[in-house]
């Protein structure tokens, strides 16, 4: 029985795919994107992530607890020193008030499903299931493989959101697994995208290709990020390459929100990412307009 490393799983979702949904998020990325809503999730491994506004100044069980004596308080919130920090979480089980909490535990597949599956009933009556996202759960192959069959055996409809920069070889092994793809699309041109995300494109629009041409339910997401990628000229590309597809597939838009930066401020690591624009409304009704008028199925998500 394999095992991974979860960070969250979040119930009663309703952006990750149709219906009522729970969504199992999984430790690991090969993006860097600046704009990333779960920094937590790009790392492997489990990593502290620090409130100091929750502390209690009285408590010292962390103090205590830390085996590399890597925490002390300052003005009576905690500080931990990210040189002498190995994120073993002693602390974190101790910590009374979530001042202290690990990003990231290893966890067995059957275990992960049978907590994702206590909404059955829900998934049942709405046409919902569960997701898998991340991270990149792709970046556990294994792992998340063995989550897929036992969702099957469990009649449980599934998703994967998945950014595609994977060897083509694990959405191939996956795909008779997973009844919808949520597949993120971000910016067209090559060297934009490399200096956005930290990779170039290539592999992943080969591999939607890929996955569309082999029948796969595919929904095309994509984070309309503020002077990055809703100009007119990359909607323009996004929308002429979806169009060239086997089947076309349809596009959901996803807006932008700065929950990353602050999530980002709590990671040891430091912050990650960039802060970008709030888009209005407006913005984002235009964007859906001008995909829309050039032949594609588009709506706004929220």
């Amino acid at each position: 029985m394999s095992t991974g490393v979860v960070f969250d799983v979040q119930r009663y979702a309703l952006h990750d795919g149709p219906g009522i949904r729970t969504t199992v998020f999984l430790k690991g990325c090969p993006l860097r994107c600046l704009w990333c809503h779960n920094p937590e999730g790009q790392l492997g491994d489990p990593e502290l992530v620090v409130r100091p506004e929750r502390c209690l100044a009285e408590c010292r069980a962390c103090l205590s607890a830390c085996p590399e004596k890597a925490i002390r308080k300052k003005a009576g919130r905690v500080r931990v020193d990210a040189g002498a920090c190995r994120s073993c979480g002693a602390c974190a089980e101790v910590c009374p008030t979530g001042a202290l909490e690990l990003a990231g535990r290893r966890i067995s597949a059957a275990d992960a499903v049978a907590e994702a599956a206590r909404d059955a009933v829900f998934f049942e009556e709405s046409g919902g299931g569960v997701t898998f996202s991340g991270g990149e759960p792709l970046a556990q192959p294994e792992f998340l493989e063995e989550m897929l069959k036992a969702c099957r055996d469990r009649g449980l409809a599934t998703a994967v959101d998945t950014c595609g920069y994977v060897p083509y070889e694990i959405l191939e092994r996956i795909e008779p697994l997973t009844d919808l793809f949520l597949y993120d699309l971000k910016v067209m041109d090559a060297a934009k995208h490399l200096k956005l995300t930290g990779a170039d494109n290539a592999l992943i629009l080969d591999n939607i290709k890929r996955l569309v041409r082999s029948g796969a339910r595919v929904v095309v997401r994509i984070p309309v990020v503020p002077g990055v990628n809703d100009d007119e000229d990359n909607i323009v590309r996004t929308a002429a390459f979806l169009k060239s597809l086997d089947s076309p597939p349809p596009v959901r838009l996803l807006l932008y929100h700065r929950l990353g930066c602050v999530k980002s401020r709590r990671l040891l690591r430091g912050r990650v990412g960039r802060v970008f624009p709030f888009q209005t409304a407006a913005d984002m009704e235009r964007v859906r307009r001008r995909y829309a008028s050039l032949g594609l199925e588009v709506d706004k998500g929220d």
